[in-house]
């Protein structure tokens, strides 16, 4: 499978951490949070980070705190696939080709539900052709865009002269609520919405980069340190403070696995500083320079942030041979793959 292009979109919006301070300091409902609460969004929101700013589908932060579960849902049906089609729209002038010309979509997504899923509205709105094929992915968490990218190559194995459009997107806003839950208000506290999408063949056409060495961990038995649950009709993001250890041994597992080259450039999803710090440490890799500037500029996007960052390191460094991604998430899970840079796209 070969990838033609890469491109990812935010909302117009953004906030700086201390805007999100100062909003919630005036809404009524951080005035009814527990002493002890307050005092944790004020350490996450104005301690190091790593995050400078983040995108929300919103034009009044004051609105993002105190919405109903009715008015969480309705936010995500009507900015998922806006913000998926902006990405898309984005990808495909990258790959200099059109809608029309796609033969599958697919579309991973864990910050809603809808069905039919995001992608019968993206195929309306863009007018894919009727024969595309359209697979939504949910259930996976922030480490679903490597598993869609497979579930893509598979698709490729039996039609390779089709062009295949891969999307992740989550609007994070419309799972956000403040009560005294640590997690719910570290997921408050961190989270941004966003959108990748990226363009693949079956055939090398003028690509640059093929991709391969998909691989999966799952631990189930660490399933309840990172989950979605259902409170009242409102996604609860269930977080454990084991998180960052869990996720490192998951993924240096499978970098022992990969056994890849010393040059290799390391795109991983984002998390948040523990995380990232986790990682490093565990890898025994330098900074992970793309994944930090993903936090720093958007916050932990869920599914997108791994994509974010590998493109980054794509427009950063074009002759990358090996750029290897890692993601993880809800199962718990992580997952890999390696991009690399296809020789025949340089004799020519």
């Amino acid at each position: 499978m070969y990838l033609q292009s890469i491109s990812h979109a935010v909302p117009r919006q953004s906030f700086t951490q201390d805007q999100c301070w100062e909003a919630l300091q005036g809404a009524r409902v951080f005035k009814e949070l527990k002493t002890r609460s307050k005092q944790l969004l004020e350490k996450i929101l104005l301690g190091r980070n790593g995050i400078e700013k983040r995108h929300f589908a919103t034009d009044r932060i004051e609105d993002l705190f105190s919405r109903d579960a009715d008015s969480l849902n309705k936010s995500f049906e009507a900015e998922a696939p806006k913000l998926a089609e902006a990405a898309l729209g984005k990808a495909l002038a990258r790959a200099g080709i059109s809608a029309d010309e796609l033969d599958a979509l697919f579309i991973c997504t864990c910050s809603g539900y809808l069905c039919p899923g995001v992608s019968s509205y993206v195929a309306e709105h863009m007018a894919l052709p009727r024969h595309c094929y359209l697979q939504d992915i949910v259930g996976l968490g922030c480490g679903a865009g490597i598993p869609t990218l497979r579930s893509a190559q598979g698709f490729l194995a039996t039609h390779p002269e089709a062009t295949v459009a891969c999307i992740a997107v989550e609007v994070c806003s419309a799972a956000f609520y403040i009560d005294d839950d640590p997690g719910v208000l570290i997921s408050a506290s961190l989270f941004g919405d966003a959108a990748s999408a990226s363009i693949w063949t079956g055939q090398a056409n003028n690509a640059c980069y093929r991709i391969d060495q998909f691989d999966t961990i799952h631990v189930p038995e660490s399933r309840e340190a990172l989950r979605f649950t259902n409170r009242g009709g409102k996604l609860r993001n269930q977080l454990h403070r084991s998180v960052p250890e869990v996720a490192a041994l998951a993924v240096k597992e499978l970098q022992q696995r990969a056994q890849l080259p010393s040059h290799t450039k390391i795109a991983a999803h984002v998390g948040g500083r523990d995380v990232l710090i986790a990682l490093e440490s565990a890898l025994g890799c330098p900074r992970l320079d793309a994944s930090w500037e993903a936090l720093a500029q958007y916050g932990n996007t869920s599914s997108p942030s791994v994509l974010i960052a590998a493109e980054k390191i794509l427009m950063d460094e074009p002759c990358a041979e090996h750029i290897w991604l890692a993601s993880f998430g809800a199962g718990f899970a992580a997952h890999a793959c390696r991009l690399s840079r296809y020789a025949s796209s340089t004799s020519s």
